[in-house]
């Protein structure tokens, strides 16, 4: 849908609506609903405004102190929305709506930095000024289960009921149950203008996975966070609720969100083939084994060797939850130790595909990743290995899960926060400011959890102590 599609629209009646939203730190889309004439009218010109607070609050919506960005002291203020008219597109689960995101930015038009669509665009500058283009996929897995929201809520979030009785990963008959609801998925996303390639049964009970045609990072992020709002919307509809949480329950598996990436120039893929001269940037003092790499691009083992390198210590933007480091876990099909393989599903980086559809999968982030900033991560990551001419070592041939002299992920959302709080690189190429943010978000959610009173503790303690 482009603008004058949805002009039409608007004028013929078909579209009444028009939501206006952006992505906060959680990846969750906050906005408002516009009748579509006022859209058309003021807020296309003009954009809109949403209070400043939303960058501080937690997954309650409480506003937290401690953020230069806003606070008290500053009167939490109002920040511009301005829409980006490339990502308007029709929300058929509503009908007579459309949507389009905007970008957050300050009264003199400049982007919030702290924001995650900002932190993302400025990792797609660097690649920019590299001449290299980057083509990427998510695939998002999620667990159905046959109550409402409401139920789920008025039960505490126990004796959930997940759609299958068994595991069904790669499953025809099971999953065919469900089947009203994913065909909805699947047809409704592709009319939102979010093509998805399909979807399949995964490994436990109730669990699905979708995978969508990828694109560049901006544009697959905000497919991303669209989907993940479109489908609890959708089960809502059917008299069912999803959990994108990165682990349900202890037993079952976690929810995954692979990012697939590979680099481009001038329509080749570089990880396979380099016929342009290599860009000037800066050199580390370390070079490439000696002989040409026996497998994929100089580019490729560059990249390859920065993901290597720097993703522990950008692991927060993989895993920004404490739920999140309970997915690491062995045997799991979660990563827990850094090493890269071809098709070998217990390294954190499994490389797969051939010609132009050769590619990394990053096995890393789980479902509650915010796409934007995964997405940024990789990027950061990945272009400081090409920067600093790194190479990715040998392939790891085994069970990564049970070689200790692999160095392992973090271990916590603590952890996690302590590594990007001291990386160099961090701080190098997101900002002093968004590595401060992000931290203190991530500190304040542990020590949330480190107050709280478990039902865990309850069990354990509450008669026998």
């Amino acid at each position: 849908m482009n603008l004058q599609s949805l002009k039409n629209q608007v004028r013929a009646g078909s579209i009444d609506t028009v939501i206006v939203a952006f992505p906060d730190t959680l990846g969750r889309l906050m906005g408002k609903r516009f009748r579509a004439e006022f859209f058309l009218e003021s807020v296309l010109r003009h954009g809109t405004h949403c209070c400043n607070y939303l960058l501080t609050v937690n997954m309650e919506m409480e506003p937290q102190d401690g953020f230069r960005v806003a606070n008290w002291d500053a009167g939490f203020g109002d920040f511009a929305v301005r829409p980006e008219l490339a990502t308007v597109r029709p929300i058929p689960w509503q009908p007579g709506s459309a949507l389009v995101l905007g970008d957050y930015t300050k009264n003199d038009g400049s982007l919030v930095a702290e924001v995650p669509r900002s932190v993302l665009k400025s990792q797609m500058q660097r690649l920019d000024a590299m001449g290299l283009e980057c083509l990427c996929a998510s695939e998002l897995e999620f667990y159905l289960f046959n109550q409402t929201y409401d139920s789920a809520f008025a039960g505490g979030y126990r004796d959930l009921r997940p759609s299958s009785n068994y595991r069904i990963d790669y499953h025809i008959t099971q999953p065919a149950q469900d089947e009203p609801l994913m065909r909805a998925i699947r047809n409704q996303m592709t009319a939102a203008e979010i093509p998805i390639e399909n979807s399949k049964g995964e490994w436990s009970r109730g669990q699905h996975e979708v995978n969508f045609v990828c694109t560049n990072p901006i544009q697959m992020a905000d497919r991303h966070v669209v989907f993940k709002s479109g489908v609890k919307e959708l089960a809502h509809q059917h008299g069912k609720c999803v959990t994108f949480m990165a682990k349900f329950a202890p037993g079952e598996a976690g929810n995954s969100c692979h990012l697939h990436m590979s680099l481009w120039r001038r329509g080749e893929n570089v990880f396979v083939k380099e016929d342009c001269p290599p860009q000037r940037h800066r050199r580390s003092q370390k070079r490439n084994p000696a002989g040409a790499p026996s497998f994929g691009s100089q580019l490729f083992r560059q990249f390859l060797g920065g993901l290597m390198k720097y993703s522990p210590e950008l692991c927060l933007f993989f895993a920004p939850t404490i739920n999140s480091y309970k997915r690491f876990q062995p045997g799991s099909w979660a990563p827990t130790r850094m090493a890269w393989a071809r098709d070998n599903r217990t390294v954190g980086f499994r490389v797969v595909g051939e010609n132009h559809s050769f590619r990394i999968e990053n096995r890393m982030p789980g479902a509650d990743a915010n796409p934007y900033l995964a997405f940024a991560a990789m990027l950061a990551a990945g272009l400081a290995g090409v920067e600093e001419n790194l190479d990715c070592g040998d392939e790891y041939h085994g069970n990564a899960y049970v070689d200790t002299r692999l160095p392992r992920l973090p271990a916590s959302l603590k952890d996690a926060a302590d590594l990007f709080d001291r990386s160099k690189l961090a701080r190098r190429v997101f900002g002093d400011a968004v590595v401060d943010f992000y931290v203190h978000h991530a500190r304040l959610e542990h020590q949330a959890f480190a107050d709280a009173v478990t039902d865990w503790e309850k069990a354990r303690y509450f008669e026998r102590i």
